[in-house]
């Protein structure tokens, strides 16, 4: 009997390769008992949906499209959620596609940490992780990524240990520098008196740019807690960053202080738990959260779609 946290690459070329690889992972948990979900994007949603038949409403299945968008939302409020609703489950199985060729590349890194992610988040637990990679739509350097952020992978039926699994590599290399436009308002923050203030001016700035009412509650919310952590955890002040980038509004807070919590922002709150969510409201109200961790501060940029309504 498998025993502990299994993470698995599969590689597909064709929708019918995708189907004789994922189905009967669903149907084999279906017929052991084990808690069976699935978050794919579309049309990947639909093509399961329709293979699985009868037995798709005994499977959890998410728009990984919508759900995932932010991968650092893909942790706590897919992976985790689904998982932990199921404590005494022998094995919880789910199928996990948080790349596909339509993420950008300002997206991908932050893709591909998460998938690094995954295998400290879910260490030691009896849950199966499978996630599909599209060999003939997907760049090769995301198949190759993939081979380091999983320890098995299975192509063309067959499955083996990757010899090149080494996520916390991954982590590393991704660790982009995140500078703010030259064209950026900044607002230097000391203390929390200044917060209304910093709120104020970059709101105004926001509207400027066209994001809706609703989301600059959200950008207000996000600025509150990127410079509260800075300020109470890091205790130094924090550099906040605003600037519009295409149809993307961006936002950054850069410190003094080192954070040195990988998954910081992904784990959901515990039953309880009155603090330390700052991160993780950050990451449920963002469209992208990327992380620059460097010896001597950190640098967290989040982006807001304008023109599009909050997940």
């Amino acid at each position: 009997m498998t025993t502990g946290f299994v993470h698995e690459a599969l590689f597909y070329d064709s929708p019918d390769e995708y189907v004789a690889g994922l189905v009967p992972f669903l149907t084999e948990g279906l017929a052991a008992g084990h808690p069976v979900a699935a978050a794919v994007p579309e049309p990947n949603l639909s093509l399961l949906r329709d293979a699985l038949g009868e037995d798709a409403s005994r499977v959890h299945l998410l728009d990984m499209g919508v759900a995932g968008r932010n991968p650092g939302r893909i942790i706590p409020h897919v992976l985790r959620d689904f998982a932990d609703r199921h404590p005494d489950a022998a094995r919880v199985r789910i199928i996990g596609e948080p790349i596909w060729a339509w993420r950008s590349a300002v997206e991908y890194p932050a893709c591909a940490q998460h998938e690094a992610l995954i295998n400290p988040a879910f260490e030691g637990r009896d849950v199966t992780i499978v996630c599909p990679y599209d060999t003939n739509a997907l760049d090769p350097v995301a198949i190759a990524d993939a081979r380091v952020t999983h320890p098995l992978v299975t192509e063309r039926g067959v499955q083996r240990d990757s010899d090149t699994y080494a996520w916390e590599d991954l982590v590393a290399r991704y660790n982009d520098e995140l500078k703010p436009a030259a064209d950026a308002v900044t607002f230097r923050v000391e203390v929390p008196d200044e917060l209304s203030t910093a709120r104020r001016t970059f709101a105004a700035h926001a509207r400027e740019q066209g994001l809706d009412e609703d989301r600059t509650e959200d950008l207000k919310l996000i600025l509150t807690e990127l410079a509260t952590n800075s300020l109470l955890h890091a205790g130094t002040p924090c550099e906040l960053s605003l600037w519009r980038e295409g149809g993307e509004l961006v936002c950054s807070a850069t410190d003094g202080g080192r954070l040195a919590d990988l998954l910081a922002g992904r784990r959901p709150p515990r039953r309880g738990q009155l603090s330390g969510r700052g991160l993780l409201l950050v990451n449920d109200l963002a469209d992208l959260v990327r992380t620059h961790r460097a010896p001597d501060g950190t640098t967290i940029q989040v982006r807001l779609r304008l023109g599009e309504k909050p997940l």
